[in-house]
C-alpha cells in the first residue's frame, strides 16, 4: 500500500515533467521551422515558370490554338472544367502567391532581409495579374491570410485588383521605388537577375506597360505610360528579359520532355498556326514544328482545334511540336516578361496615339528581338516587302500576332490578349462543347465551390454561373 502512495504521489510530477520538456523533446532540431527568404525567391520563381509553361503549354496552346490535339481532347472542345493533360492553374498560382507572401513578410519584419521586399511585390503582382486575366475576380486581398484567420477568402474584383491600393499598379510602382532606393546588395535564390535589382526595376516598369494597357480599353492610362516610358527603364534589349533558362535533361527541363510519346504527340499545330505561318513565310516555322514524316504536298501541316472524332486523320501527316520542346529543351526559356512583348505593347500604344513616337519603328524592333529570342534568322524581306512589312492600315492586328507567335510558350498570355484585342483570328472548334464560343475566362475549379462555398456562390453569380463566356472587367 505504501509504494502505490508513493507512485500515486510522484504521478503529478512524472507527468508536469513530461510537459515541461514535450515540446523540445518532440521537436526535431534537423527540420527547420522557417524557410531563409533566398530559398522562397528561387523555389518561386522556378515553380512559377516551369509549372505554368507546363500549364501554358498544354492547355493554354490549345485556348491561343497554337497547337492542337489529334485526339478527342475535351479541353481542345471547350469543355474547360474537364482539365487533363493541364487546365487547372488555380493551385499552382496560389501555392507560389502564399509562398511569396512568406518571403514578402519576411522583407518587411527583418531589416537584414530588405533586398527580397521589392522583388516580392513584383512576382506578388505579376502572380495577381495572371490569376485576374485568367479568371476574373478571384480571392486576393484576403488571399494567402489564413495565419491572420481568414480561411474562406472573398473575392476581390478585378478593377479594384489592378488599381486599388496594394493591387497590381501600385504594387509595381512601389516596388520601383523601393528597389531604386534600396542599398542592399544581399539579394540571393535569383534565378532571373542574379540579384541585380535593376533588372528587376526594368521587369516591373515593363509590367506596369503591360498592366496599363490590359486596362486601356477601360481607363484612360495615356499619362502614365508616356510617364514610363520616357524615363525608359523598362525592357529594351533580350538581356533585360525575365527569363530562366531550361536544361537539356532531368530534373530541370522542359516537362513537356518527360511525357510519354502517346501523350507529347497528341499535340500538333493547329491549322490557325498553319495559315499565320504560311502566310508570313516566317522562320520560326522549323524551329516551333517538326516537318511532317510522310511525303505531301506540305512540309508543315497543321489540324483543327476541337476536331471532330469522325473524322479520319494521320499522325504522320501532322507536324508535332518541334525538338525544342523535347529533346532539346536546354534552347527553351520559362519567360515572364521579354523586351519584345514590352516592345510590342509599346507599338499598339504608339499606333492608337495613347503615347507619342514611330510605331512601326518600335514594331520592327520588337519583331527583330522575338526571332533572335527564339534563334531564328530574319529573311532578307520578312519587314521590308514581305507580310510582317508594318501598314498603317493593319498594324494592330500585324502587332498582336507578332506577339501571339512569340508567346509560343505562354499560351495563356496570348489568349488573354486576343481577348483584348480579337487578334489574330482565331476560329470555334470543330466539334464545339461550347455551343461554337470560344472561351474568354476559366471557369472556377470544383475546389472553390467545396471548400470556399459561400464566396464561390457569390463569384459564380457574377458570371452567369461560373460561365466561360462571360467576359472579365477589362474586356467589358
Amino acid at each position: 500500500m505504501k509504494n502505490k502512495i508513493l507512485a500515486l504521489l510522484a504521478l503529478p510530477l512524472v507527468l508536469l515533467a513530461c510537459k515541461k520538456d514535450f515540446e523540445e523533446i518532440n521537436t526535431n532540431p534537423n527540420a527547420p521551422t522557417t524557410v531563409e527568404p533566398e530559398f522562397l525567391l528561387r523555389q518561386v520563381i522556378y515553380d512559377l515558370g516551369e509549372q505554368m509553361s507546363y500549364e501554358s503549354f498544354v492547355a493554354g496552346n490549345l485556348l491561343s490554338q497554337h497547337f492542337a490535339m489529334v485526339d478527342f481532347n475535351l479541353f481542345d472542345r471547350h469543355d474547360l472544367s474537364s482539365p487533363q493533360l493541364g487546365g487547372n492553374p488555380w493551385p499552382v498560382l496560389y501555392r507560389n502567391m502564399r509562398d511569396n507572401e512568406t518571403m514578402l513578410n519576411q522583407a518587411n519584419e527583418a531589416s537584414v532581409y530588405a533586398a527580397y521586399k521589392g522583388p516580392g511585390m513584383v512576382l506578388k503582382a505579376y502572380i495577381a495579374m495572371t490569376l485576374t486575366d485568367i479568371y476574373g475576380d478571384v480571392p486576393y486581398f484576403e488571399a494567402v491570410s489564413a495565419k491572420e484567420g481568414i480561411i474562406n477568402p472573398a473575392y476581390s474584383n478585378q478593377e479594384a485588383i489592378y488599381t486599388a491600393d496594394g493591387g497590381i499598379l501600385d504594387l509595381l510602382e512601389r516596388a520601383v521605388t523601393e528597389m531604386t532606393n534600396s542599398t542592399a546588395t544581399n539579394l540571393k535564390g535569383d534565378i532571373l537577375y542574379n540579384g541585380d535589382l535593376n533588372g528587376w526595376i526594368k521587369f516591373a516598369n515593363s509590367l506596369r506597360i503591360k498592366a496599363l494597357m490590359r486596362i486601356s480599353g477601360q481607363q484612360n492610362v495615356s499619362a502614365q505610360l508616356s510617364q514610363i516610358i520616357s524615363e525608359g527603364n523598362y525592357m529594351q534589349g533580350n538581356a533585360d528579359n525575365a527569363t530562366f533558362s531550361f536544361t537539356a535533361n532531368r530534373p530541370n527541363n522542359f516537362r513537356m520532355a518527360n511525357l510519354r510519346d502517346g501523350d507529347f504527340n497528341s499535340f500538333v499545330m493547329s491549322t490557325t498556326m498553319e495559315e499565320i505561318l504560311d502566310t508570313l513565310q516566317d522562320p520560326r516555322e522549323a524551329i516551333f514544328f517538326r516537318p511532317v514524316s510522310k511525303d505531301t504536298t506540305f512540309n508543315y501541316n497543321g489540324a483543327p482545334n476541337g476536331r471532330n472524332a469522325s473524322d479520319a486523320i494521320a499522325l504522320d501527316t501532322l507536324s508535332l511540336p518541334g525538338t525544342i520542346f523535347r529533346e532539346n529543351t536546354a534552347g527553351l526559356q520559362a519567360n515572364f516578361m521579354t523586351a519584345w512583348e514590352t516592345g510590342f505593347f509599346i507599338a499598339e500604344a504608339q499606333h492608337i496615339g495613347l503615347v507619342s513616337g514611330d510605331a512601326k519603328t518600335t514594331y520592327d524592333n520588337a519583331v527583330r528581338m522575338s526571332l533572335e529570342y527564339w534563334n531564328a534568322a530574319e529573311p532578307n524581306d520578312y519587314l521590308s516587302g514581305g507580310a510582317a512589312t508594318f501598314d498603317p492600315n493593319n498594324a494592330l492586328e500585324q502587332i498582336i500576332t507578332q506577339k501571339w507567335l512569340g508567346n509560343i510558350i505562354n499560351g495563356y498570355e496570348a489568349w488573354i490578349e486576343w481577348r483584348r484585342t480579337g487578334f489574330p483570328n482565331l476560329v470555334p472548334a470543330e466539334a464545339s462543347l461550347n455551343n461554337g464560343q470560344i472561351p474568354v475566362r476559366m471557369p472556377y475549379p470544383t475546389d472553390e465551390e467545396a471548400l470556399n462555398a459561400t464566396n464561390y456562390q457569390s463569384a459564380a453569380a457574377a458570371t452567369n454561373g461560373n460561365s466561360v463566356n462571360s467576359p472579365v472587367w477589362w474586356d467589358n
